[in-house]
This record gives structure tokens, sequence and C-alpha cells, in this order.
């Protein structure tokens, strides 16, 4: 897994940028798309394909070391039975980031993450 960062981060300390690129990667993989900002999707992308890239072994190793990153049964399950099987002859670029323009309050530019 990608280490983080230093300097400005996601949340505001290394463990609460984990837990914000767990969260999305389990809301990407529950719904097979979300909505964020482009700086958390620039973040995600890496992360999340090489969980994407780990689920296509299928083992027991695998799925415990994806377990210890994302800490969700459900969205564990899903990925090794619907997601990584849908990927085994591709060879990487899991993601598609679209730009949606800036949020409506804050401005902050959107994006939405989706599988391909």
């Amino acid at each position: 897994m990608p280490r983080p960062k230093k300097g400005k981060r996601l949340g505001g300390s290394p463990s609460h940028q984990r837990k914000i690129l767990a969260n999305l990667t389990v809301e990407l993989i529950e719904h097979e798309q979300v909505t964020t900002t482009q700086a958390k999707a620039k973040v995600l992308r890496p992360y999340a394909e090489k969980v994407i890239t780990k689920a296509r072994r299928g083992d027991l190793h695998a799925r415990r070391t994806i377990l210890k990153k994302i800490e969700d049964n459900d969205a564990v399950t899903k990925l090794f039975d619907d997601v990584a099987p849908r990927y085994a002859e591709r060879p990487g670029g899991y993601l598609r980031i679209t730009k949606l323009g800036p949020r409506r309050g804050d401005g902050a530019e959107m994006a939405k993450v989706e599988l391909v």
C-alpha cells in the first residue's frame, strides 16, 4: 500500500488519511462509483488499484492483507467474488476519474471515480 505522503494530508494525520482512503475504497467497491474532490480522487486511484490487483490473486493471504487495510467484510467479499474476477485479464487501469466541475458550496473541484 502507498505510504502516506509527508506534508499536507487529506485528513490531518497519517492515520486519518488511511481511514479516509479505506472508506472511499469501501464505497467504491460497494457502489462501483463515488463522487469526491479531485484531490481525494487522485490519491485514491493508486490505493484502490493496488487493492484490486492484490485481490486478483484470490488467496487467503491476499484476503487477510486487504482486511487489515479495509476492515469491512462485506466489501472484501464483494471485491473477491465480483470485482477482482472481472479484471483477471486486465493488466491495470481499473479506475476512471471524470471531472465534474466545482462544488456549489465551496467551489472545490469535484470528480467521479468509477470502476472501468
